[in-house]
């Protein structure tokens, strides 16, 4: 940690947000809330799909092998179970900006430990103007300042536009989502200033979203572009 991030650690020291205990290692979460939350631990590797048990390092989900994703990996930390559609409601729905300092700093945590190389851009997935106007803000985009700038990444929030307004995926089946967004969603504001990218948001449920941005990227010139949420649905 940086001497600032002491300085700032001693005068607000962690408090966990689920029972007010004190945070541990710098996170507002303590230790005991910590194990609780679900680690997606056995998942697809291209995907991060999650498996009902350990198949070997390596292995991709049949979706996968049928029909390979535009995205090299995901990156998602936790299954959407337990704790984790409170902690993500919060912060999307409710303006707990809170909430995005914690998951995007274990996002970040757990992308550094491991391989490949980190990416040289963040890009959070972008929300329609009128519902950012409603919203007051994009979640992804919070939680990419935070992973950001925990890992020394820069984060580039206006690169990509979303042009076509979409009816929320909340609650949507997997066709629905997938016609939801379809093609010309998405659109690039200026040329790509990078060719490794890494695509923020924060549940992958279908993929439809994220598969959509990550195929403009593709066609705009990315030589590699990755997936991180916070966490994957089943």
């Amino acid at each position: 940690m940086t001497l600032l991030g002491r300085l700032i650690e001693g005068l607000y020291p962690p408090i966990c947000v689920l029972c007010g205990a004190p945070g541990e290692s710098g996170f507002d979460l303590c230790a005991g809330c910590r194990v609780e939350l679900p680690v997606n631990r056995h998942c697809c590797a291209r995907c991060a799909r999650p498996f009902d048990g350990d198949l070997g390092a390596g292995r991709w989900c049949g979706g996968c092998v049928a029909r390979p994703p535009p995205f090299v990996r995901c990156h998602a930390p936790l299954r959407y179970q337990g704790l984790v559609p409170g902690l993500i409601a919060d912060l999307k729905f409710h303006a707990r900006l809170d909430r995005a300092v914690l998951l995007g700093r274990l996002l970040a945590e757990t992308r550094a430990a491991r391989a490949p190389p980190l990416p040289e851009l963040l890009v959070p997935v972008p929300l329609h103007p009128a519902r950012q106007r409603a919203r007051g803000y994009n979640q992804a985009l919070e939680l990419a300042r935070v992973a950001g700038a925990a890992l020394g990444v820069a984060v580039d929030p206006g690169l990509c536009l979303r042009v076509r307004a979409t009816p929320p995926q909340v609650g949507q089946q997997r066709r629905a989502r997938q016609r939801n967004i379809g093609p010309g969603a998405f659109a690039l504001a200026r040329a790509l200033p990078a060719r490794r990218l890494a695509i923020i948001d924060d549940v992958m449920t279908t993929g439809a979203t994220v598969s959509a941005l990550a195929r403009v990227l593709g066609r705009a010139g990315a030589r590699e572009v990755e997936v991180w949420v916070v966490a994957r649905t089943p």
